[in-house]
């Protein structure tokens, strides 16, 4: 029993650390004395005077303002001697010390002198300025699989190493197309150098290794290769603003090999819209990037659904109007000049967060598992999201860095993360997190239970075509959502995994449901047309029975219809029709007694 004592003592002072613990600690040169107001500044001043005979230290007040409230400052080579705070302590002067702290020096946020760093919504959309504060990327090498980089003006103070040219087979990995140079600007555009705009984690090194052509094309084979090149030569950080469809196990072999060799991977979802990332964003050690607008919002053009981990700025424009685009310095592929330039898409959210991700790693976390989970924890939630738009949230790379530097993971945290959000959540693997998996186990078992409490007043027979009825009406086939087969139509899919009262969603694209089809309107319709079929009569009184279930848990839960809104009339709406479906199923139970078996 005695282990058992000290075990339970040893974790309370443990826990009591953590409770305690406030971070690294900050820099100072001097303490504050908050002395108590009514003491004479005479007498503070008698006693400090003798301590300072002993110990080598000054003090003066504050300012001309701190005289009432005895607001002192102490300075000198003491102030960080044990013993000095021992002797103030045991001093008169320690019965009426209310305060006794470092007096910290805080600093302004760095912003960079480049003259177009105010055009840089999506750099101050993450916080970046908070971020320098502890990092700038100094040591971290990020490798920038894609069109190549180009040595244009705004990337003459950034460090680069060893690349190579998979597409012409030689070292210089130069730019063609100007994409690359683009997504390399937003990780590590040369900053505060008086020049154009600034980057994410400008003191980074940048490692080119080109796989797209000018045209913007390039093959699995390349980019695997460039993906062990880079993990061969030091990498830490690799990023893909590039995609495809089809599952390549060449590609799947080369992330894990980096993974295994602690090397960070960033891709961009895809900009077709659809409700699953790209490849090789769609792998398991690959961070998937959906885009954002200046106002925070998904971007009509970013996959979403199976798959995405995170969203970052990718920028919206509009014909007229750049202004929504990320800007950086690249290239014109017409003219091979330079220029500054706005872009839109997942591929100018992915070096966001590669940036980023070089600056926790700079701050000395080095595991990728650990740098995904502080991405994703550090993460501006989005608690509305039901078809996964946002992944774990909005990048923040202040949240990311603080975070990172406090030291503040753990096991614990991973683990929390894996459950929430991760690969340990069932939700992930059946849609990427647009479905929670509960509700819809407890819609099914509550319309088999509705059905048989109400077998015990209306007697009718259990066909298959009834418990078919009751998985449509209340769930549909729900784990196939989410589930993307490449280069094959998603609709089916789509369908299959809806309810009926859903399948307004899938046609207008919308997470709200949509009256006509979240109504008692399909089960009097299917009453009407299936109420002299055998098989029939089983299918819509089970769809009666899902369909009342499934409303009234959309009443009391998520009350949201198109064109009504999420208020009351929705919530109204939705509960007088499951009553109204109920009464459908009566009804039907009632007319057409025991229906044939189907």
């Amino acid at each position: 029993m005695k282990w058992l004592l000290w075990t339970a003592l040893f974790l309370v002072g443990v826990l009591g650390a953590i409770a305690t613990f406030t971070g690294p600690p900050g820099d100072y040169d001097s303490l504050i004395l908050d002395v108590d107001d009514g003491v004479p500044n005479a007498e503070i001043e008698q006693v400090l005077a003798a301590i300072a005979t002993d110990y080598p230290i000054s003090f003066h007040l504050n300012s001309e303002f701190s005289d009432p409230d005895n607001l002192y400052v102490l300075t000198g080579a003491a102030i960080r001697d044990r013993t000095f705070r021992q002797a103030l302590r045991r001093s008169r002067l320690g019965n009426w010390l209310e305060v006794s702290e470092p007096n910290y020096q805080y600093h302004t946020h760095f912003v960079p002198n480049d003259p177009d760093y105010n055009k840089q919504w999506n750099l101050r959309n993450i916080g970046i300025e908070a971020a320098w504060g502890d990092s700038r990327g100094q040591g971290v090498t990020v490798a920038v699989i894609d069109t190549g980089i180009s040595p244009v003006p705004d990337l003459a103070q950034t460090e680069f190493v060893a690349g190579y040219d998979f597409i012409n087979d030689h070292t210089e990995a130069i730019d063609d197309n100007g994409h690359g140079t683009h997504v390399a600007g937003t990780i590590a555009q040369s900053t505060n150098n008086g020049y154009g705009v600034a980057g994410i984690a400008y003191e980074a090194r940048l490692m080119p290794l080109k796989v797209l052509s000018a045209a913007g094309g390039g093959t699995v084979a390349d980019i695997a290769e460039a993906i062990q090149f880079a993990t061969d030569h030091q990498a830490d950080v690799i990023n893909l603003s590039l995609g495809g469809f089809g599952d390549s196990q060449v590609l799947r072999e080369a992330t894990e090999y980096a993974h295994d060799h602690g090397v960070m991977l960033v891709a961009a979802a895809g900009n077709a819209g659809q409700n699953a990332a790209n490849y090789p964003a769609r792998y398991p050690h690959v961070m998937a990037v959906a885009a954002l607008d200046a106002t925070g919002q998904k971007t009509p053009y970013s996959n979403f659904g199976a798959g995405v981990d995170l969203t970052a700025p990718g920028g919206l424009m509009q014909p007229d109007n750049q202004r929504g685009g990320i800007l950086q310095n690249t290239l014109d592929p017409e003219t091979g000049n330079p220029i500054f330039k706005a872009f839109q898409g997942t591929s100018m959210a992915a070096p966001h967060v590669a940036g980023v991700a070089a600056l926790v790693k700079a701050v000395g976390i080095d595991d990728p598992d650990d740098i995904v989970a502080i991405l994703q924890q550090s993460a501006q939630a989005v608690p509305d999201d039901p078809l996964n738009h946002y992944g774990a949230g909005q990048l923040n790379a202040a949240a990311a860095v603080k975070l990172a530097g406090q030291g503040q993971l753990s096991p614990r945290h991973f683990i929390r993360w894996l459950r929430d959000n991760g690969y340990l959540n069932l939700k992930f693997w059946f849609d990427g997190g647009a479905v929670a998996l509960l509700p819809k186990l407890a819609m099914v078992l509550g319309s088999y239970l509705l059905a048989w409490l109400l077998q015990k007043y209306v007697p009718f027979a259990w066909t298959g075509s009834l418990s078919a009825g009751l998985v449509m009406g209340s769930t549909g086939l729900f784990f196939l959502r989410g589930l993307y087969v490449f280069d094959l139509p998603q609709w089916p899919l789509r369908v299959a995994a809806s309810s009926i009262p859903e399948l307004g969603n899938v046609i207008t694209g919308s997470s709200a449901l949509n009256p006509l089809f979240a109504s008692l309107l399909i089960p009097v319709i299917l009453m009407a047309l299936l109420l002299s079929h055998g098989p029939g009569q089983g299918f819509a009184l089970g769809v009666s029975l899902g369909m009342a279930v499934f409303l009234g848990t959309s009443a009391l839960f998520d009350p949201q219809l198109l064109w009504l809104g999420p208020g009351t009339l929705a919530r109204l709406f939705l509960a007088v029709n499951a009553v109204g479906c109920l009464g459908v199923a009566h009804l039907i139970a009632k007319t057409a007694g025991r229906p044939v078996a189907a």
